[in-house]
């Protein structure tokens, strides 16, 4: 992303006819925020004068502390190319701070910044994050309401005219570019209807701020198309969910800390170690990195969705794959996230556990090179593979009980998402489904 001043950008809105300008920000269950102003309020807004009431977001803060300021990061400025081309619109995504000018606990990019923080404490300088976010394309009814009705009948890498989702995909993917993405693929999923596109890896803060941004492009497009463009992670029954595949590595002077050439698979002692903390807190984050009830019907064995908590170099059944690149390439593979997560708390999360593994020394168990989805219960077992919680209600109760989640997290996110996450499983397990009318309406 191009590095800007207050005058530079000023100079361009200017320039460009830009005339609404929205601040961006990102809720704790990662849901984009804006408040729009307008060109002429943007010098204010430069310079962090500009207020919002808190208490009206979902998780933020009561109504009598409800005064909150929001810092644009210049460096994240972009111009909506879909918009006209009179009177633009950009954008400016931002912190959140208190009245006193400390950061809002309450902001999840601030979680991934203090999460970042640390690591820099450590010795690394940077983490690098790569996501690889899938998601479905359906039409619309006739009152405008997504339907899950796929619009094509393509599979893995098939081309128009099966994929009639190429034409949006493609006018997504050149937003994207205009908005100063870097795309290195784009392509039809394995599933109807099911898409990918993949951008470049940056630094964590920028990877979060990417996958926001593209979410809306994403959703934007498709509408402007006629289309619906959803990131549930398991919106169909019987065929693959979508997943928010993470490649992360942990740089230190400039160099992959991952990577060690005199090792049997090119990994230092540190990919090792963070291999392990993942591994062992991953219960305990699952509720981050799939949150909602619908993460943990993609979940299930046979779609291959990654519920196993093992890694291997070698196939793609286990929960963490080490990809065939080495040097500065190295990277881990987190596969079970989805892309209805909060990427903010989500990076926050992975990174935390990944350093707990190198502070603790946490050796993994030896890398699973058979297919896991074909073992049977006792194999696993006798193999010591664990298995991610079945549903949203074991996912929360396996992060309540654990204190570095509370430590990654801050007191203030930790508890208001497990009280609304509870209160969300609530509501789903007391609710009559389509499924028990069909089993037992005429039955019983």
């Amino acid at each position: 992303m191009p590095k800007y001043s207050k005058e530079d950008i000023l100079r361009i809105v200017n320039e460009q006819d830009v005339k609404f300008i929205r601040l961006q920000f990102t809720d704790i269950f990662g849901m984009l925020k804006n408040v729009a102003i307008t060109s002429e309020q943007l010098e204010k807004a430069l310079n962090n004068q500009c207020m919002f009431d808190g208490s009206s977001i979902e998780g933020f803060v009561r109504i009598e502390e409800s005064d909150m300021y929001l810092r644009p990061d210049i460096n994240t400025f972009a111009i909506f190319p879909w918009r006209p081309q009179n009177s633009k619109v950009a954008r400016l995504i931002c912190d959140v701070y208190n009245p006193d000018g400390t950061p809002f606990e309450g902001d999840p990019r601030y979680i991934l910044k203090r999460a970042v923080e640390k690591a820099k404490a450590m010795g690394f300088d940077k983490f690098n994050v790569g996501p690889e976010c899938e998601f479905f394309l359906f039409f619309t009814d006739e009152s405008g309401k997504p339907t899950t009705i796929t619009h094509d009948d393509a599979g893995y890498f098939d081309l128009g005219p099966v994929d009639h989702g190429e034409n949006a995909r493609r006018e997504m993917v050149l937003s994207l570019e205009e908005m100063g993405f870097e795309i290195e693929a784009s392509h039809h999923e394995v599933a109807p209807g099911q898409h990918e596109i993949d951008f470049k890896y940056a630094d964590a803060i920028s990877t979060a701020d990417n996958i926001m941004t593209f979410k809306m492009v994403v959703k934007t497009i498709a509408h402007k198309n006629g289309l619906h463009a959803t990131f549930m992670p398991k919106p169909v029954f019987g065929i693959n969910g979508s997943g928010m595949h993470t490649n992360a590595s942990l740089f230190k002077d400039g160099k992959n800390a991952f990577f060690d050439e005199n090792d049997p698979l090119q990994l230092s002692q540190e990919a090792y170690w963070f291999i392990g903390g993942i591994m062992k807190n991953m219960k305990s984050i699952a509720a981050i990195t799939n949150p909602i009830v619908n993460s943990y019907k993609r979940l299930v064995p046979g779609y291959e969705a990654p519920v196993y908590i093992a890694w291997s170099t070698r196939n793609r059944s286990p929960l963490i794959r080490i990809p065939a690149a080495r040097g500065a390439a190295t990277r881990v593979e987190l596969r079970c996230p989805d892309p209805s997560c909060n990427p903010y708390l989500a990076l926050a999360a992975v990174l935390s556990a990944g350093l707990d593994g190198i502070e603790n020394k946490i050796q993994p168990p030896a890398p699973v090179d058979k297919n896991i989805f074909e073992m049977g219960e006792e194999q696993r077992r006798a193999e010591g593979i664990d298995s991610l919680p079945g549903n949203l209600q074991e996912a929360i109760e396996e992060m309540e009980k654990s204190e570095m989640v509370r430590q990654v997290l801050g007191d203030h996110i930790f508890t208001k998402y497990i009280e609304a996450k509870k209160k969300e499983w609530n509501d789903y397990r007391t609710k009559i489904s389509q499924w028990e009318l069909d089993q037992y309406l005429a039955k019983y």
